[in-house]
């Protein structure tokens, strides 16, 4: 008796083992609710005032959802679905990553191999960057710039890509080479160059061949030029003076390719998310190595985790850049992801590789309706018990962010003007400056108005109308949704003459600080 219960016993604990054991394998199994799914997908629609969304899920390699919301145009109409075209933006960056990780499994490059290799002309602000910076340090935003620096060379210009890297030299870092975290554009442009000069091909052409055609994305595009003829493609939408979407245009931005220059649709993305969580294999077909895809999803560059996120999200511990992606922790799992922010279309690409789960959201909006989608998604998918409803927890954010930025706007329409008018003839303000790392911008005099012309751009300029001292507020003549209020302030020299420019913009996307125009030229311009 002692014997059989003893027995008993120890068949009790192995059955109470067994099922903590598989409990969390049990919970990540759970099988999350499609119908659910789709019903927040389409209240979250309506509550964000986004015009249109897709959205697709890959779970153990098979597209499980695929669905779209609203409209291509909040103005002419026509429906979203799964095989709408957006433009993706920075998620192109691991597009870049993985094409250099080919180079890597042929034996061509080596991650840690010096840029300047690769590109000779290569010459950053400090000799010691130039001569010591790495393909892993293109790919991880550690090279020594603050987030978005040097983003206006691409910004509309007709700057090729080598001329943009060749401007690259006048950027100042603010922060040790490795020792900090700046999210860079320029150096995926530069990634890029480095695909180009060992490959022989273009970055375009090497994207296509190597993953687009295996991977049968063919309604996937490269250019903004690519896309005329298309059908099914969204239309990007800005916000006007009251934060509501209106459909703008696209433009072409091929300098900034490398970066964040596709264009697809949520059922052409998940073939790309099955590639990348079955670590580089398709439908059986060897893309790139497994070792590859451990070292594009590893923490190459340590990001902090502040206060505030700590009690945003507590599960999360960590924060890292990868190679092209970012990683972090949740309800502990490891997340691969990445965001795209185009002009007039956000969006979101998350993995959570244990689960064999992959979630797409593309947008043609400039909203942030992404993450909590992206979070409740996973939440479900994770059986997370009593979750957060992440999108009115997030609405609920920018209310309170919204009505702050009333309030500061408020109190700066208040500001009372100093003087009428300038103290100085509008001539005087005329001429050419130039900035070295920029190039010229020029200021002329017509229909007694000063107008503002950025020379690499055609399309950036505008009228200055007189606000106070020697600074006057800048009109754009275009609208382009990521551009902001500007100021255009002019600094006087020894001799009493205008003989510096700036251009003051509380701009989250673009730094004008650091164009730095000097007059170089002083011209009268005949009035019109």
């Amino acid at each position: 008796m002692i014997r059989t219960h003893t027995n008993l016993l120890r068949l009790k604990l192995l059955f109470i083992l067994c099922a903590i054991v598989a409990l969390p394998q049990a919970q990540a199994q759970t099988a999350a609710d499609l119908t659910k799914l789709d019903a927040y997908y389409q209240k979250a629609l309506k509550d964000w005032d986004v015009p249109g969304m897709a959205i697709a899920i890959v779970k153990n390699d098979s597209v499980i959802f695929a669905k779209g919301y609203g409209v291509l145009d909040n103005k002419k109409g026509g429906q979203v679905d799964a095989n709408t075209v957006f433009g993706i933006a920075s998620n192109s960056k691991a597009y870049t990553a993985a094409a250099l990780a080919t180079l890597v499994d042929a034996g061509k490059i080596n991650w840690k191999d010096k840029v300047k290799k690769y590109v000779p002309g290569l010459q950053l602000y400090d000799p010691f960057v130039t001569e010591n910076l790495t393909i892993e340090d293109l790919l991880s935003h550690r090279a020594g710039f603050k987030t978005y620096s040097g983003d206006l060379l691409w910004y509309n210009t007709t700057y090729s890509r080598a001329e943009i890297i060749r401007r690259m030299r006048y950027l100042k870092p603010v922060y040790n080479f490795r020792d900090g975290y700046g999210y860079s554009n320029l150096m995926f442009i530069t990634a890029g160059q480095v695909i180009e000069n060992v490959s022989g091909e273009t970055w375009e052409n090497y994207i296509k061949e190597t993953f687009l055609q295996p991977l049968g994305m063919s309604r996937t595009y490269i250019s903004v030029n690519d896309l005329k003829g298309v059908s099914n493609v969204a239309s990007p939408h800005g916000f006007d003076e009251n934060k509501k979407p209106y459909a703008t245009t696209q433009v072409a931005w091929d300098n900034w390719n490398p970066a964040a220059g596709i264009f697809t649709s949520v059922n052409q993305q998940a073939q790309w998310m099955r590639l990348q969580l079955n670590q580089g294999t398709y439908k059986g077909k060897r893309i790139f190595s497994e070792n590859a895809s451990r070292n594009m999803w590893a923490a190459h560059n340590p990001m902090p985790i502040s206060k505030r996120a700590e009690e945003l999200v507590p599960s999360t511990h960590f924060a890292a850049a990868g190679l092209g992606w970012f990683v972090s922790d949740y309800e502990g799992r490891k997340l691969v992801y990445h965001g795209g922010g185009h002009e007039g279309m956000n969006s979101r690409t998350v993995l959570v590789p244990e689960e064999k789960l992959g979630i797409v959201i593309l947008t043609n909006s400039m909203s942030s309706i992404m993450a909590p989608l992206a979070n409740y998604t996973i939440d479900q998918f994770l059986g997370v018990q009593n979750g957060r409803d992440w999108s009115q927890f997030n609405l609920n954010a920018a209310a309170q962010a919204k009505k702050a930025q009333e309030k500061a706007e408020e109190k700066k329409s208040k500001e009372k003007k100093k003087t009428a008018k300038p103290a100085r003839d509008l001539n005087e303000y005329t001429g050419t400056y130039r900035s070295q790392l920029y190039g010229d911008a020029t200021i002329t005099l017509k229909n007694g108005k000063l107008e503002l012309q950025l020379v690499p751009a055609p399309t950036l300029g505008g009228t200055l109308n007189f606000w106070q001292h020697e600074i006057f507020d800048l009109d754009w003549k275009n609208k382009y949704a990521l551009l902001h209020p500007t100021k255009v302030r002019f600094l006087v020299g020894e001799d009493g003459s205008i003989a510096e420019m700036r251009l003051d913009s509380n701009n989250p996307d673009f730094h004008f600080d650091e164009l730095e125009f000097v007059k170089v030229k002083s011209k009268t311009s005949a009035r019109q």
